[in-house]
């Protein structure tokens, strides 16, 4: 590690987690990220033989995936600064990964938020291996779906794609999820967020855990993409999906205030992951500002280079802080969104400045596929439009102040 680290209230066993997942990082995460990086067709990122698969194996049998979604051992606090920790680690590792391994273990906290019995023993326990899905973008619907402060979050002229009716003691689903679904079509089951009271708009939607082995599911084809190509994403189809009622663990009395408090869990988790990429864009603009000689000297010895890498230092470690501090209180408090939103747009579009600015230090390798900083910069570029367009999320953040 290249930068100081002045969070002086680390516990030893805090720094051997965050060890640990930063040597997973540099070891798997990263050779793999930029092998599944440079596939051409992003079906071969998830084929049988693909090295995706190392990761999440790697990642189960560190039990990282325990650590960042149960703590059950731990109080509140303690779990909100391993889930960090690892967080940054691995954003520093792989973006892209980060949030595929991240999303995977979405449907055990659903499971375990409901208390029922039956979907804690099928989704909820430690050694529960399927691979989740955050299913709630639509082909008409993105950000907006999120935006529970605005006017037309209950609008019931806006249609949703995808919709549960009930029909005695099951819920039948009709409809489609967005290419824009992580881990979309390597999934196991989804968290689905749909609408079943459609006259309530947005605000009458529910959420229910849905395997997607049931007849009715299919799936799109994986999506062609500019950044972050080591996460998987595709669109999911329901046509008469049936599912128990029991699955459906939260109503539309609940809708909104969940579609809130995920927010402010799943921003939180983007500040920490896009603080490790800038993290990353720094320590490797240093590393070659020391290495290039041009003017007879080490360009890091020349004052703008200094400046300029200064800037960024200065920007990631604001990042960071502010970051840290969100997840410390949101997961140990009632967490408040517009904290969280702040993180993730922050912290995102610090990713992508500090990723531009160390191309622009690299200069004409910065733009060379042999040099990592350009992978860096698309994968931060996607930040900034993934779990809520920093645009929009600003607009829900505002409306809370």
């Amino acid at each position: 590690m290249l930068l100081n680290d002045i969070e002086v209230t680390l516990t030893q066993q805090e720094r051997d987690i965050r060890d640990t997942t930063r040597r997973f990082a540099e070891e798997v995460m990263r050779p793999v990220g930029a092998e599944l990086d440079r596939l051409q067709d992003p079906a071969a990122v998830i084929a049988p033989t693909s090295a995706l698969w190392k990761v999440f194996e790697k990642y189960r049998a560190l039990h990282l995936d325990v650590l960042d979604t149960s703590g059950a051992e731990l109080n509140p606090l303690e779990h909100a600064r391993l889930r960090f920790l690892i967080a940054e680690e691995m954003g520093w590792g792989d973006a892209g990964l980060a949030i595929s391994l991240g999303v995977s273990s979405f449907h055990k906290m659903f499971a375990l938020m409901s208390g029922r019995p039956a979907l804690v023993e099928r989704f909820g326990g430690p050694e529960n291996r399927d691979i989740g899905c955050w299913a709630v973008t639509e082909p008409d619907h993105g950000s907006d779906s999120l935006t529970v402060t605005e006017r037309h979050f209950n609008d019931p002229r806006l249609r949703a794609n995808c919709v549960a009716r009930r029909a005695g003691d099951e819920y039948v689903i009709t409809g489609q999820k967005s290419a824009w679904v992580s881990n979309g079509t390597i999934a196991t089951v989804a968290t689905l967020f749909c609408t079943i009271d459609p006259s309530q708009g947005f605000k009458g939607g529910g959420v229910c855990l849905v395997p997607l082995d049931l007849t009715g599911v299919s799936r799109g084809k994986p999506l062609d993409k500019l950044g972050q190509r080591a996460l998987n994403q595709g669109e999911i189809f329901f046509d008469e999906v049936r599912i128990p009622a029991e699955h459906m663990v939260v109503g539309a009395d609940l809708y909104a205030g969940v579609v809130e408090a995920v927010l402010a869990m799943a921003n939180a988790s983007m500040g920490a992951i896009f603080v490790g990429l800038g993290r990353a864009a720094l320590e490797y603009a240093l590393v070659y500002a020391k290495d290039r000689v041009q003017g007879g000297v080490p360009i890091f010895e020349h004052q703008s280079v200094k400046a300029r890498l200064f800037k960024i230092f200065t920007h990631v470690e604001a990042a960071r802080s502010l970051a840290w501090r969100v997840m410390l209180y949101n997961n140990s408090n009632p967490p408040l969104v517009q904290y969280s939103i702040a993180s993730k747009v922050f912290s995102t579009t610090t990713a992508f400045e500090a990723a531009s600015a160390a191309l622009q230090i690299f200069g004409g390798n910065g733009l060379s596929r042999e040099y990592p900083i350009e992978k860096l910069l698309r994968d931060a570029r996607a930040s900034m439009i993934e779990d809520g367009c920093n645009d929009v999320l600003s607009l829900v953040g505002a409306a809370k102040l």
